[in-house]
């Protein structure tokens, strides 16, 4: 039994490897031509890249048929078909390509040979069903594989886009000398509280700040945590030797501040920014007035 599966196995091969043999030219021609059909009408690739790529696959294919008499997913020859398309993946996405074109385009190459042994007439039906088992298995596991892929650099890609949203954010501003703004946009986890707290205490440090003026004019809603995350900054400020003034607690989130029984007897609050500044300014021992006051 093992003899006849080995043996079918090899022909299996054998069968492929002689189709593309014979036919590599018409082969090709059909992979470039579909190849063109979805890359070419968006300037994803060029013909001359789509004709250099379809040769490339072509002999990797080769390889993976010629290396013995089952398809080794750990062997080298496989690993370097499925890296030629997660490159190929890879460019095609960084050239504005999607994946459901990318897929369709492994789809076709699958069909190309499958095409292609129905045209073969001295193809048995136990031949042609091992080579359908046999395609369907390779094509799979490379979808898969670039899927993953692609999985991997979209997380990639959207925890860099968040990275750089918390940066800019949360940003600090140095109006006057000693006074330091602090605009918080949107909900306070654990995680973005210690990196706003962390870039909070480090300015303070730098600019010598002695008053931080917390606007939450941003925060849609809060809740423990939120409130929990804010107390737990006004504290850090203090104990870098500066006062903090919270501004823009509005009427709702007051109500749930009082609802969640949080106590902020101690705080400085003011309702809008500019009054929050004012205060600022008081501590500081700056005087502001109207220009038109100065006036004679």
């Amino acid at each position: 039994m093992a003899r006849k599966e080995t043996a079918a196995a090899k022909a299996t091969s054998q069968v492929l490897i002689e189709q593309l043999m014979v036919n590599v030219g018409k082969i090709s021609a059909i992979i470039e031509k579909e190849g063109q059909s979805i890359f070419g009408h968006a300037n994803i690739l060029t013909n001359e890249e789509i004709n250099d790529y379809s040769l490339e696959f072509l002999e990797l294919f080769v390889m993976v048929l010629q290396a013995g008499e089952k398809i080794d997913r750990r062997g080298p020859e496989f690993k370097a078909l499925k890296k030629f398309f997660t490159n190929l993946s890879r460019q095609i996405q960084l050239r504005g390509g999607d994946m459901d074109e990318f897929v369709r385009y492994i789809q076709f190459l699958q069909r190309v040979f499958l095409d292609n042994l129905q045209a073969d007439a001295g193809a048995d039906f136990a031949t042609s069903r091992q080579i359908l088992v046999l395609l369907a298995s390779v094509f799979n596991d490379i979808v898969l594989d670039v899927f993953h892929v692609y999985l991997e650099e979209k997380e990639r890609t959207i925890e860099a886009q968040q990275e750089e949203l918390r940066q800019t954010s949360t940003p600090i501003t140095e109006i006057w000398d000693g006074v330091l703004t602090l605009p918080i946009i949107g909900t306070l986890d654990s995680q973005r509280t210690m990196m706003v707290m962390e870039k909070l205490l480090t300015r303070i440090e730098q600019d010598r700040a002695s008053v931080v003026v917390i606007d939450v004019t941003g925060v849609i809603t809060i809740d423990s945590q939120v409130s929990h995350h804010i107390i737990q900054m006004i504290r850090a400020v203090g104990l870098m030797g500066a006062s903090a003034v919270i501004t823009g607690i509005r009427p709702e989130i007051a109500r749930a501040l009082t609802s969640l029984n949080i106590d902020l007897g101690g705080v400085t609050t003011r309702s809008t920014l500019s009054e929050g500044l004012k205060e600022a300014f008081r501590r500081m021992g700056v005087h502001v007035s109207p220009a038109d006051a100065a006036l004679p």
